[in-house]
C-alpha cells in the first residue's frame, strides 16, 4: 500500500476497506510524505492489518518528524506514524513481490527541513510499466533528487509510464526540469484531489502537454492525458495476462 490517508466525505478508511478484500496482513507500506494527509487513515489501518514493513524517508527519525511538527501540531496519523518508526524492526530483506519491483529515492534531512521536499519517491514497475509517486516534493526538492541521481533516479524517471502528480496536482509541485532536462515523457499524469482548493492546483494543462494519452479510458475513440480522482473517481491499472495495461 501506497500511503494511507482517508476519505471524511465518504467515510471510506483504508484498514475497512482492506478486511472487506479479506486482506489481514501487508507486506509493505510506503509513506511518501510525513503530513497527516498521507497518514490519516494510519490508526484505522493498523487495527484491522497487520503491516509487516514499513518504507518512508529513513533520513528522517520519529524524533525529527516530532520536532518537524512542533510549531503546527500533528494529527493522531502523525502520532500513530511516529509509534510505527520507533518500533519498526530492521528488515532480512526487502519485500519482493511476484512481476513487480520497486526503488526509492529521498532527499536527506537537514538539507531540507521541510516535510514535502523530504518526501519519498517512490518507483513502482509492473510488468515493464513504470509508476512514480513524489509525494509532495516541491520543484527545489525535484532539482536536489535530479542532480544527486541517487542509484539512478534520473533513470527512474526516464522509464515513467504513469506519474501522479506531485502535491496533489499543486504548481509547487511542478518542476519544469524534469520534463524538459531529464526526459520524463509519461503516458499519463494522474492528480489525486477531491476538489479545486486552491487556483495552484490548476495545472492540468501544463501536464497535458507533456503526456503521450492513452486511449479508450471509458469512452471508445478518446484520448486522456491528465486523470483526477476529483472528476474521474478511483481509477484503476490492471494487467491482463496477454500483455499492456488497461486503465479504467
Amino acid at each position: 500500500m501506497i500511503d494511507c490517508g482517508h476519505n471524511a466525505s465518504t467515510g471510506w478508511r483504508p484498514g475497512d476497506y482492506l478486511q472487506r478484500l479479506g486482506v489481514s496482513a501487508l507486506k509493505m507500506l510506503v509513506i511518501t510524505n510525513y503530513d497527516e494527509d498521507h497518514v490519516s487513515g494510519l490508526p484505522n489501518l493498523t487495527s484491522k492489518v497487520v503491516v509487516q514493513s514499513f518504507l518512508g524517508n529513513p533520513s528522517v527519525s520519529a524524533q525529527t518528524l516530532l520536532a518537524l511538527k512542533s510549531e503546527c501540531g500533528h494529527g493522531p496519523g502523525v502520532a500513530k506514524l511516529t509509534q510505527m518508526m520507533t518500533s519498526a524492526g530492521v528488515w532480512s530483506g526487502p519485500p519482493q513481490f511476484p512481476g513487480a519491483t520497486w526503488n526509492a529515492y529521498w532527499n536527506k534531512y537537514p538539507a531540507f527541513d521541510d516535510e514535502n521536499n523530504l518526501s519519498l519517491a517512490f518507483q513502482l514497475v509492473v510488468n515493464g510499466f513504470g509508476f512514480l509517486f513524489p509525494g509532495d516534493l516541491e520543484s527545489a526538492g525535484w532539482k536536489q533528487l535530479l542532480g544527486a541521481n541517487p542509484l539512478g533516479f534520473t533513470n527512474a524517471v526516464k522509464a515513467t509510464n504513469f506519474l501522479i502528480a506531485s502535491h496533489h496536482g499543486r504548481i509547487s509541485g511542478v518542476c519544469t526540469e524534469l520534463f524538459d532536462d531529464y526526459g520524463c515523457s509519461p503516458q499519463l499524469v494522474v492528480i489525486s484531489d477531491d476538489c479545486h482548493q486552491y487556483d495552484t492546483q490548476k495545472t492540468t494543462t501544463y501536464y497535458a502537454s507533456k503526456c503521450s494519452g492513452i486511449q479508450n479510458f471509458r469512452i471508445a475513440g478518446t484520448t486522456r492525458f491528465v486523470l483526477t480522482t476529483r472528476s474521474d473517481g478511483p481509477i484503476n491499472f490492471s494487467f491482463p495476462s496477454a500483455g499492456g495495461c488497461v486503465v479504467t
